[in-house]
């Protein structure tokens, strides 16, 4: 299972605490780190159990959850950058006298009010939230989704595609298997992303790879690498250093 799938598929409490235990694992919901439960793990001379030596990663690595969800792109967050600004400060303990001074709102009341449109949107999400699990427990039709990758740019028409879509799709243009090689590339985009995705899945998670070895990987694939690279990087599947050194998949 991807990443993004047991990211979205995770309970609310599990993406509070940024991880999961599945198969004697602990896994990290952010980065996809792993975990095997049983294990002490050390660090700086301080010896961890699995479960919390998973909370000293998160904390290592990406600071808390909260710093990492805040910094989601907001098509996935629902948020302003307003909104996520102000998140931001309350999240920091800061009282409304120090967020108005420091963000220039005209008042405290302002940021009150503010306070309070953010309650309503959790209000109104609980709610939600409620009613989506209650039609999934009566909706017989319901489609089954691909769930969109975390670092997605943008979430559009195109990400409306079904598991059964996403199959036809790749062996459409992958005719000898998910290892053979891309028959051509789409010209739909709903295709392209399904496309880029399995690509994407054969790279590997935690590797760096320059630009020649990249290529040749790529390439191994289609022979117009140079296009399927830069379409990886503008569907955020794969980001690089400015000046295309280096290259890896984003989490």
């Amino acid at each position: 299972m991807e990443l993004s799938d047991l990211f979205w598929n995770a309970s609310l409490q599990e993406l509070k605490q940024g991880y999961i235990l599945k198969s004697g694992s602990y896994i990290c919901l952010l980065c996809g780190e792993r975990i095997e439960n049983g294990v002490i793990y050390q660090h700086e001379s301080i010896f961890y159990e699995a479960q919390r030596y998973m909370r000293v990663h998160i904390e290592m690595e990406h600071g808390s959850v909260f710093n990492y969800l805040i910094h989601l792109d907001k098509k996935l967050t629902g948020l302003t950058d307003h909104q996520n600004h102000l998140l931001g400060l309350f999240y920091q303990g800061k009282n409304d006298k120090d967020i108005q001074q420091e963000a220039g709102i005209g008042s405290t009341s302002t940021i009150r009010h503010h306070r309070f449109a953010l309650k309503e949107k959790e209000r109104q999400a609980k709610i939600f939230l409620a009613m989506m699990e209650l039609l999934k427990e009566k909706d017989q039709h319901a489609p089954a989704f691909v769930s969109p990758h975390k670092t997605a740019k943008m979430i559009d028409s195109r990400y409306d595609i079904t598991q059964e879509e996403q199959a036809d799709i790749i062996s459409k243009f992958f005719p000898d298997g998910t290892d053979g090689r891309l028959k051509r590339f789409p010209p739909k985009e709903k295709q392209r992303l399904a496309v880029l995705r399995e690509i994407a899945n054969r790279l590997e998670a935690e590797k760096v790879y320059d630009e020649r070895n990249l290529n040749q990987i790529l390439k191994e694939m289609f022979d117009d690498y140079a296009t399927i690279r830069r379409y990886l990087i503008e569907y955020g599947f794969i980001d690089r250093h400015p000046d295309g050194s280096e290259y890896w998949l984003k989490k």
